[in-house]
């Protein structure tokens, strides 16, 4: 059995430094970046869904769309914990960060607590919102946040009760956000 519950990939954004939508960029094997990281978190999640504004994938998966004009990933947690209200807690990953593996992912998990609204990594390069558990218990805080046009996580994180992972090496949350970093992680994968 898969030990734990929902996982779901942020893959709605804009792609501006990309110059194209990099979640249906071909990658691994796959005819997309969003089906290579959907068929990796299947292996370690009893359930994975795709967050986007709209179902665009060519690939059999469940997409949870924004319910919120905006687009931001504070929009994509509203939205997620809106279209799935008996779920207590969801893992957050980012289509353009492929090298996040089961590893990571268990340390993060492994810290699970009732405690605290939030589960976050954070690299050398800084804190990593879209890789991280996010409670039901952060809704009050992102709604508040929505309310007043605040749309970064970051600030969210920062109001709300998180607990922040510390990782030694920057590799597993490299995000693929221009032409040059994913065709260097082509040659990786």
């Amino acid at each position: 059995m898969k030990p734990y519950k929902y996982a779901v990939i942020f893959s709605g954004g804009k792609s501006s430094r990309m110059g194209r939508d990099k979640a249906l960029l071909p990658f691994g094997g796959y005819n997309s970046l969003a089906e290579y990281q959907y068929q990796k978190l299947q292996n370690i999640f009893q359930h994975v869904a795709l967050s986007a504004k709209t179902d665009k994938f060519d690939f059999k998966c469940k997409v949870i769309t924004d319910k919120y004009e905006a687009s931001s990933p504070l929009v994509g947690i509203l939205s997620i914990f809106e279209s799935l209200p008996k779920v207590d807690s969801i893992f957050v990953l980012s289509v353009d960060a492929p090298f996040v593996d089961k590893g990571a992912i268990d340390t993060i998990m492994g810290k699970e607590s009732n405690a605290v609204d939030a589960i976050i990594a954070e690299s050398p390069s800084g804190l990593q919102p879209l890789c991280g558990l996010y409670k039901k218990s952060i809704l009050p805080f992102a709604q508040a946040q929505y309310n007043e046009g605040k749309h970064k996580l970051q600030d969210l994180l920062a109001k709300a009760n998180t607990e922040i992972v510390i990782f030694e090496d920057n590799t597993p949350f490299t995000n693929l956000n221009h032409p040059e970093e994913y065709e260097e992680a082509l040659k990786k994968c």
